[in-house]
């Protein structure tokens, strides 16, 4: 099986807003909060702004490819 290369490395960000989280994910904004609230995605809330972990993204895509 292929491997992917898992965000988060050094020369990655470790917090990303929303929009980059999308970029990330190739899924649109509406998506990525049906999975926030169904909490199948962490975030992290930082004054009003609302972060996706790279580590959260890592553990989102492998708990969607089993």
């Amino acid at each position: 099986m292929e491997q992917h290369k898992r965000m988060g490395d050094s020369s990655d960000m470790y917090l990303l807003s929303i929009p980059e989280a999308c970029k990330r994910l190739g899924i649109g904004h509406w998506a990525i909060y049906q999975q926030i609230q169904n909490r199948n995605l962490k975030t992290v809330k930082i004054g009003k702004r609302r972060l996706v972990s790279t580590r959260s993204l890592n553990e989102f895509i492998e708990s969607v490819e089993q």
